[in-house]
């Protein structure tokens, strides 16, 4: 069992940042790979990034890899996306992952086993 908690959402002016956090505990965490998504209301989940165990490996969705960041701290079972130059489009809420079977495509949210409960961002314009 992996619990997955996010945190570090809020409202942000259009161009600002935000720094997701994602506490995990249970199952070892270097033991599974980590993806963010994210869901704005009337649309489906939609991959934002993935990181590989060790953390040398990264897969952005292409609107999102020039802004956004992410990484993961295995020493503190914590994992991170860093949000900058944020959009209003960028509103939605927010969800880390675990994907601890390995199989499935990464950008595809069926194939992760564990969620956090989400977190709120907000971008106005």
């Amino acid at each position: 069992q992996v619990q997955l908690v996010e945190s570090g959402g809020g409202l942000v002016q259009a161009g600002g940042s935000l720094r997701l956090s994602c506490a995990a505990s249970g199952r070892t965490f270097s033991s599974w790979t980590m993806g963010w998504f994210r869901q704005a209301p009337g649309k489906e989940r939609e991959f934002v990034a993935h990181i590989s165990r060790s953390g040398a490996t990264t897969l952005y969705a292409d609107s999102m890899e020039c802004r956004f960041t992410i990484s993961r701290d295995n020493a503190k079972n914590m994992g991170s996306l860093q949000m900058n130059n944020l959009k209003p489009e960028d509103t939605a809420v927010y969800y880390c992952a675990a994907r601890v079977v390995l199989s499935g495509a990464i950008m595809l949210p069926a194939s992760y086993d564990y969620w956090g409960q989400g977190t709120q961002v907000t971008v106005s314009s």
